[in-house]
């Protein structure tokens, strides 16, 4: 795995930079340049600037259309529902098709980023040497994570960050045999994009300093902005894209359309064509006035669901990051004006908020502060970062219960958590999945010959019954283990004086889903089964084992039946 990690994260490396380069290559042909695009708008005709997103729209519908249906939009909850239900079998013509697709809609203007579809090209990478090498479906998602990581690593020279995608977003594993190929993987792909790019930050980053500690409830304001952000971003887009569904027009033109509509908003605001990093960079030395930034918070958020949503190719994460600082500039410059003396410059204010951002949008947290943390490489700004991303976070998730990764996801009727598929654990009921043979122990059994009981059985955790075999109580070896040793104790206490009375059961009718929650929660090893109508009449045991256990079964049985 080590060897592979490696393979991988070379692989994922330079298919960032071929992806960076391919993108230039169809700017230059569409605008002449790959230098500053919004100076490169804004030196042709009106006609071009209308007619060149839509031109790009035009071969990016029918590239997705009639070659891989998947590579439309952000890439991210595909990758995810790879992992979580096909064992991470990606197939192997999405690594061309979203490379060109996405490179296409980008250098034609498309507001969209080239984080998302560079995850999706190197988790299909990943997947691909997988398949390839014949390794197990633990083994190929661990690859898909390596591929992840590789690709947010190489674009934003951030490792730590891209490790963190991969784990938190991507896999949700943080398990050791996870972690560690995923961070070698990172390492290899930020060694290629430096050897290539150089090692400077993304962006051009205002000196920093936190001015006063008043100033972080200021920050909680901000996050608290950012999330409402983020949801309204989140909503529109998904609105847009039943739009556009809802149209009685060829699926595969569709795209043309869309970029139709972002080159008539270009005519106003150059600024949302492409990935939109010179607009950042302008908000953060603060040459953009607070009406502009707040006016390309709202336009942003179109122009990104249009492109998306009528078929378009790239991911949401740049485009976040454009909201983000554009609505933290937009609230600096307020609070900066109200209280000059004791808060920062408003750019603080956008790197802050750019953070925060896709904070709400991805409901992941900890990626964002690494991101953030990395691409400006400045440690001043941690704290501030901190505070506003898990605002941001839990707010967005107070206001709407999905990211916009996993809304994709639950609009196809699959609930990711953590991962796993949870529908599937909501199919499954207890009564098909239990252990009905239950070995208990009565509660007036001496310990000393509890002691003998127990050395011949593969349990650790017993029931405790009465003499009309109710439930009383459950015996776990942190209950025993300081007694059942003790040669002075072996006949005075019995299993009843040291069981745990409050036991926590999961009904016969119940599903795996509720019972894993509880089993999670208290970190039992097994949980009791009882009779719906009688909570003290014991059925059966249920085993975090036989949760994992049926839940495979389930994916695989799942995934066999969606592929025949």
């Amino acid at each position: 795995m080590t060897i592979l990690a490696v393979i991988v994260g070379l692989a994922g490396g330079f298919g960032a930079i071929g992806f960076r380069y391919l993108i230039e290559f169809f700017q230059s042909i569409s605008y002449g340049s790959v230098g500053n695009l919004i100076d490169a708008v804004q030196s042709i005709p009106w006609y071009f600037r209308i007619g060149i997103p839509a031109a790009g729209g035009l071969l990016v519908g029918p590239l997705v259309y009639f070659f891989a249906r998947e590579a439309k939009g952000h890439g991210v909850p595909e990758v995810m529902e790879a992992v979580a239900l096909k064992s991470g079998i990606i197939r192997k013509r999405v690594v061309f098709i979203k490379s060109l697709a996405s490179a296409i809609c980008i250098g034609t203007g498309g507001s969209v980023g080239r984080e998302g579809p560079i995850v999706q090209i190197g988790s299909a990478i990943g997947s691909t040497i997988g398949q390839e090498l014949k390794v197990s479906a633990d083994r190929i998602r661990t690859l898909v994570g390596c591929g992840a990581a590789a690709g947010i690593a190489a674009t934003f020279n951030a490792p730590i960050a891209g490790l963190m995608f991969a784990l938190e977003i991507v896999l949700g594993d943080f398990g050791l045999a996870t972690f560690s190929p995923i961070v070698i993987s990172s390492v290899a792909a930020t060694a290629v994009s430096r050897y290539f790019l150089g090692d400077a930050p993304a962006f051009i980053v205002p000196a920093y300093e936190l001015i006063s500690v008043w100033e972080l409830p200021l920050y909680v304001i901000l996050g608290l902005f950012c999330a409402l952000v983020g949801v309204t971003f989140t909503k529109v887009l998904y609105r847009l894209e039943d739009m556009f569904d809802g149209l009685k027009f060829p699926e595969y033109l569709k795209a043309a359309l869309g970029g139709l509509i972002l080159g008539v908003m270009a005519l106003v605001f150059p600024h949302l064509l492409g990935v939109g990093y010179e607009a950042i960079d302008l908000a953060l030395i603060q040459e953009l006035s607070w009406w502009l930034m707040l006016l390309l918070v709202m336009f942003k958020i179109l122009a990104t669901s249009i492109t998306i949503g009528s078929g378009g190719s790239g991911g949401i994460f740049a485009p976040s990051l454009f909201m983000g600082a554009m609505a933290g500039g937009f609230f600096g410059t307020g609070v900066h004006a109200i209280f000059p003396g004791m808060t920062a410059s408003p750019g603080a204010y956008s790197i802050v908020g750019m953070g925060a951002v896709v904070s709400a949008t991805t409901h992941g947290p900890l990626s964002a502060i690494l991101i953030l943390f990395e691409l400006t490489g400045d440690y001043k700004i941690i704290l501030p970062l901190m505070i506003a991303c898990i605002i941001g976070s839990l707010a967005s998730g107070r206001l709407f219960k999905e990211s916009i990764y996993t809304l994709k996801l639950a609009r196809r009727g699959i609930n990711i958590r953590a991962g796993k598929e949870v529908n599937v654990l909501k199919a499954i009921s207890v009564k098909d999945v239990m252990t009905p043979a239950v070995e208990t122990i009565p509660e007036n059994l001496s310990i000393g010959k509890f002691a003998e009981k127990i050395s011949k059985s593969k349990y650790n955790s017993f029931p405790v019954v009465d003499d009309e075999s109710n439930l009383t109580g459950m015996l776990s070896f942190l209950d025993y283990h300081g007694a059942v040793f003790d040669e002075n104790l072996k006949d005075l206490v019995v299993v009843k004086d040291l069981a745990t009375k409050e036991v926590v059961t999961v009904a016969l009718d119940s599903n795996l889903y509720s019972a894993l929650e509880t089993i999670t929660l208290k970190d039992f090893s097994i949980l009791p089964v009882v009779s719906p109508d009688n909570p003290l009449k014991l059925l059966g045991v249920l085993s975090r084992r036989d949760i994992i256990g049926a839940y495979d079964r389930a994916v695989i049985k799942k995934s066999l039946f969606e592929e025949f």
